[in-house]
């Protein structure tokens, strides 16, 4: 086998799994009920098929002689940096707008953020490391 068709077979693989991702988050946004389960689907699934797709599109330029092209590797840099910050302001957006059931506010204790184990809870937690033999 050749150079080329080694680059052909690797093209084609990475074209099924970005087409297979793409495919499974255009499900995933479709079949989810409400907002805040619908944005899984696209900035995950969708954001590494697309990462797929111009990586095939970065191995057919570079092994049929057209060189490496910068452009999809930008694009998939700035895709993989914006992502997940859009996804935060869209979940952000309908915990403000009340549109999905806002989460548990934390606990006016001590133990909120550290490691420190409420009294409440102290026997689950020595059941839970003690191991077993």
């Amino acid at each position: 086998m050749s150079f080329a068709e080694i680059g052909a077979f690797v093209v084609g693989i990475c074209l099924l799994i970005g087409a297979f991702f793409a495919l499974v988050g255009s499900i995933g946004l479709l079949k989810f009920n409400d907002s805040m389960t619908r944005l899984h689907a696209p900035t995950k699934v969708g954001t590494i098929g697309v990462g797929m797709l111009l990586l095939a599109s970065m191995i057919y330029s570079w092994v049929f002689g057209e060189g490496w092209s910068m452009h999809e590797l930008l694009i998939m840099s700035f895709l993989f940096v914006t992502a997940p910050i859009s996804a935060n302001f869209m979940a952000k957006v309908n915990i403000h707008r009340r549109a999905c059931d806002t989460p548990p506010s934390p606990p006016r204790d001590e133990t909120w953020s550290t490691l420190n184990v409420p009294e409440a809870d102290r026997d689950i937690e020595e059941t839970v490391e003690t191991p077993v033999n």
